[in-house]
């Protein structure tokens, strides 16, 4: 049988990574559901830190959806010029304020996230696990989709919306929500592309560890 067709209790498995990490916010330094979505617009391809040190400056000229949807690409792209694919970003956000028009009317569903200019699979359950309602699917942001394969998860793919497919076939709903982020951190703080195996709560399941030791 293959290595990656096993059943195994992965839930089990994965337990002392989720007691570590559980309830751990996000990286993105926001205040409130408005920022949490417009900084994870800004952030894709680009890193947290980056999009932390223009935060504050961007929310005190633009503190809300409405006052972003009354704004144009003009005005926002000196607010987020130092962010990767700025003007890509600022036409996405404005659009999605357009559409939105308030906080309040932000959604919080998988599908109607994802209809949003710039927020895919990934993106929008970042919003939802951060906003506390339950899972439609599992964060896979670029940690997640290095550090599942040497865990022994899943194959080696670099697809992130595949990444999240074979988890949410292996991995039971009911850690769904949590799972991503702390894999993710796994992958920020100790699987980092030179692990820290002797560190990591889950060595004693860890495919690159039993066979790099």
């Amino acid at each position: 049988m293959d290595l990656f067709e096993e059943t195994n209790d992965w839930s089990t498995k994965l337990n002392p990574i989720l007691d570590k990490y559980k309830g751990r916010n996000h990286p993105l330094e926001y205040q409130n559901l408005y920022q949490l979505v417009v900084m994870v617009v800004l952030s894709a391809q680009d890193s947290d830190a980056n999009i932390n040190k223009i935060g504050s400056s961007l929310f005190e000229i633009f503190p809300d959806m409405e006052s972003l949807s009354v704004s144009n690409v003009d005005a926002l792209i000196p607010h987020i010029s130092k962010v990767r694919n700025f003007g890509t970003k600022a036409n996405w956000l404005i659009e999605i304020a357009q559409t939105v028009q308030k906080d309040e009317n932000i959604p919080l569903i998988m599908e109607s996230l994802t209809a949003l200019k710039g927020i895919g699979r990934k993106s929008a359950n970042v919003i939802m696990r951060e906003a506390g309602v339950p899972a439609e699917g599992i964060i896979a942001d670029l940690h997640v989709i290095r550090v599942s394969p040497k865990i022994g998860l899943i194959p080696k793919i670099q697809d992130g919306n595949k990444v999240e497919k074979l988890l949410m076939q292996i991995l039971p709903n009911n850690i769904w929500r949590e799972i991503g982020m702390a894999i993710s951190y796994l992958g920020r703080e100790i699987c980092r592309p030179q692990p820290k195996c002797e560190e990591c709560p889950i060595n004693s399941i860890c495919l690159y560890y039993k066979t790099n030791q």
